[in-house]
């Protein structure tokens, strides 16, 4: 059954609207405070489309998520206790208290963000736990910047200059790439549920 290519297909038509880039920036702030689709769902095929203008696009999903990691932040330092038992029912309060012990130090904090653009941690959980015990701003945005910016300006750049045979590779690849996706998200859920039963 084919799922992913279909989907990319869709994604390839919407980036092509003239108000792309704004629907981008929204995702892209979304995705840093409450929503489960990272921006490259749409920074990609935007990519593809325009690749004039791919490092302008990655520029636009890093101010979307600069904007979203500020009320993440703000949610953490103001909400957690409202805010708590919505991270456990989804299974992350391990996660999140590891990542609140590493913030409480500016230094690990700074590198707790720095990594994880790589990591498949929602960056919201981060954002969350950084405003939950107060980390020093400026660690918290250098980290967060640079941690998200390095995704988003690697996948505009792979594309910029992969082009025609970058694209027709996706092509080729998208449904197998999605599937191991699929599967390693839901291996990484239940790992969660797992270890946050035998905390």
């Amino acid at each position: 059954m084919k799922l992913f290519k279909p989907l990319y297909e869709r994604a390839l038509v919407w980036a092509a609207h003239k108000r792309a880039p704004v629907i981008l920036f929204v995702l892209s702030l979304g995705e840093a405070v409450f929503f489960p689709i990272a921006p490259e769902v749409m920074l990609a095929p935007m990519c593809l489309a325009r690749r004039d203008r791919a490092l302008r696009f990655a520029a636009i999903s890093l101010a979307g998520s600069l904007v979203g990691m500020t009320i993440g932040y703000t949610l953490g330092y103001y909400a957690i206790d409202w805010l708590l038992p919505w991270i456990e029912r989804f299974g992350y309060a391990g996660v999140f208290h590891d990542i609140e012990r590493q913030a409480r130090d500016p230094v690990k904090g700074f590198w707790a963000l720095f990594l994880a653009g790589f990591v498949p941690i929602p960056f919201k959980i981060f954002t969350l736990a950084s405003g939950a015990v107060h980390m020093a701003l400026l660690p918290f945005y250098a980290g967060a910047a640079i941690g998200r910016g390095k995704r988003v300006f690697l996948v505009a750049g792979a594309i910029k200059i992969g082009g025609e045979k970058g694209e027709a590779m996706l092509h080729r690849w998208i449904e197998p790439v999605g599937w191991a996706c699929l599967l390693l998200l839901a291996a990484l859920v239940g790992w969660l549920y797992w270890r946050s039963g035998h905390a």
